[in-house]
């Protein structure tokens, strides 16, 4: 509801005279306005031709500099990474252990000459699966002792293609045999007791 008009009230006189506005109403007036000229169409188009330019050689040169900084960064970390031997299951580089008796050696597959090694994947039986996983890890410890050398392949007895496997001068085989994780080939000893 409203409030009801009062006309007893005095009511505000304004002064004849207004006071001036605090606020400027008259624009600002310049005795002389600058005059600027056009360039000529010929100049303008060179000047965004060079300023493309110009930006263009920024963009290579940026490009060109964190390429260089990164692609060429020596991390020898990484290459001693590169050269060991992991399981297979889990590796990162081209070297791994398969079993007892096979690695890959810069992503190729190898079978190691001199021994007969327990199965991993195709074990007959629990014991040799285990024995498998034991002389995987042996293997791969050894392989990482050391430099590897690995011989020219060759047909065995059994007409495998194999090859003879060196750790720091020593045959691999004879290692393996010597912690009873091989036999010997041909021996006829089995894993499943």
């Amino acid at each position: 509801m409203s409030k009801p008009w009062k006309p007893g009230r005095k009511t505000v006189e304004l002064t004849a005279e207004p006071r001036p506005s605090r606020i400027r109403r008259d624009p600002v007036r310049l005795d002389k306005t600058p005059e600027v000229k056009p360039d000529a169409p010929e100049v303008e188009i060179w000047t965004g031709v060079a300023g493309m330019l110009m930006f263009g050689a920024a963009i290579a040169t940026a490009t060109i500099g964190i390429a260089a900084a990164t692609a060429f960064r020596d991390d020898p970390a990484a290459a001693a990474r590169a050269l060991q031997f992991d399981q297979c299951y889990n590796a990162q580089g081209p070297n791994c252990v398969l079993d007892g008796g096979t690695i890959y050696a810069g992503g190729k597959r190898v079978e190691i000459a001199g021994l007969d090694a327990p199965k991993i994947a195709d074990a007959t039986c629990e014991g040799e699966h285990d024995r498998g996983v034991e002389a995987a890890t042996e293997l791969a410890m050894l392989l990482n002792s050391g430099p590897v050398t690995i011989g020219a392949p060759f047909r065995d007895k059994r007409g495998r293609t194999v090859s003879k496997v060196e750790v720091k001068g020593r045959d691999v085989a004879r290692h393996m045999i010597g912690q009873d994780l091989a036999h010997e080939p041909d021996s006829g000893l089995g894993w499943c007791h």
